[in-house]
């Protein structure tokens, strides 16, 4: 005859500790998206979580013509936007007068912010909205990044 165990509590208990032993991943920037319009140049869901050491993710996307860099966008860390002309490896400072976008951190007002741009250096309008889902580890923003209307002369 088997012994059966009295409670299953050891068996949680078990798999917490493994949980503990488990090296931690740090969180990773995410966009997914959303293509809503073929002539936007980003559109989509951009989300910023901290990471292990405090610090909230980046990314940054480059954007490519015929194999030739036109510009960069950085989304974050966290309420922070940065548009540069051309593409290069080094990290670029968000505060730099270089940045097309000014001011580079978008503004909360009791809990809503949202941001747009022109650049017409670029024909570009670039729009930061804080998303719903948002909480203190993660924001999340719907980024859309979309050519100005042309002016008839």
């Amino acid at each position: 005859m088997r012994q059966r165990f009295a409670s299953g509590g050891w068996v949680l208990t078990g798999l917490f500790a493994v949980a503990l032993m488990l090296p931690a991943r740090p969180a990773e920037s995410q966009f997914t998206s959303y293509p809503h319009d073929s002539r936007n140049v980003l559109e989509g869901s951009w989300q910023s979580c901290r990471e292990i050491d405090g610090r909230y993710s980046e990314r940054v996307y480059d954007h490519v013509v015929n194999g030739a860099g036109q510009f960069e966008v950085h989304l974050g860390p966290r309420n922070e936007f940065a548009i540069f002309r051309g593409v290069q490896d080094q990290h670029r400072d968000h505060a730099s007068a270089d940045n097309l976008l000014a001011p580079y951190r978008v503004v909360m007002d009791g809990g809503r912010a949202k941001q747009r741009w022109e650049i017409p250096s670029l024909s570009l309008a670039f729009t930061a909205t804080l998303a719903g889902g948002s909480r203190a580890d993660c924001e999340s923003w719907f980024i859309l990044l979309e050519p100005l209307p042309k002016t008839t002369h």
